[in-house]
């Protein structure tokens, strides 16, 4: 048996099942999304909220979002680029900025950090 080449002609292109973009740039992982998001039967249209926090190449993001049919919810966000309005001018993608990131981000909640009261009314969400 000799060497089989394999086509890739108008047929094969026909049934090629295109990813999603945010998969293909490798920046959702649908099988975990898809375990955070859904909702027991019991619960219909009640949002299930969840934090996100993306950290790229400029910047720190913390969301509190639910999933809605026509796609998520952003309830408050808070970002790393709001920094600068509070003093703090560079190294925006640190650990310390990270935090203060994540402080900012209790604010835009509505709760005062480091007390009880911050972790409860986070937890409201979540």
């Amino acid at each position: 048996m000799g060497f089989l080449k394999i086509v890739k002609n108008k047929a094969y292109f026909k049934r090629y099942f295109v990813r999603f973009r945010m998969r293909q740039e490798g920046k959702t992982y649908y099988y975990a999304r898809k375990r955070l998001v859904i909702l027991d039967k019991n619960k219909y249209n009640i949002p299930k909220y969840r934090m996100i926090v993306p950290v790229t190449n400029r910047d720190i993001i913390c969301q509190i979002a639910y999933a809605g049919i026509e796609g998520d919810m952003i309830v408050c966000a808070a970002s790393a680029h709001e920094l600068p309005n509070y003093g703090v001018k560079v190294g925006l993608t640190n650990y310390a900025a990270a935090y203060c990131t994540g402080l900012g981000f209790l604010r835009a909640v509505g709760c005062k950090p480091h007390t009880e009261d911050s972790i409860s009314s986070l937890f409201r969400f979540l």
